[in-house]
């Protein structure tokens, strides 16, 4: 049975003595797009294969993981001189 589903990739530690909090969260919020992405190919994976309990499990995190993509960039907006 093969059991290679591809290249495994994962996020580097990013070992800066200081990293803008607009930058980290930026990184973050990609991450999570890319988690968002990663899970719908699984998910049209165990679909083919009729894994009604695994998808949805899936569909659950995809709706996690783009709540956090969302907070993610309104966290990084910049406001006006109002506070806005």
């Amino acid at each position: 049975m093969d059991t290679d589903h591809g290249p495994r990739t994962t996020r580097k530690d990013n070992d800066a003595d200081y990293v803008d909090p607009l930058d980290m969260l930026a990184a973050l919020r990609k991450d999570n797009k890319t988690l968002a992405c990663r899970l719908r190919e699984v998910h049209g994976m165990v679909d083919e294969h009729r894994d009604i309990a695994t998808a949805s499990l899936i569909e659950d995190w995809i709706d996690e993981t783009e709540r956090r993509t969302w907070f993610l960039f309104k966290s990084s907006r910049r406001g006006d001189n109002t506070g806005h």
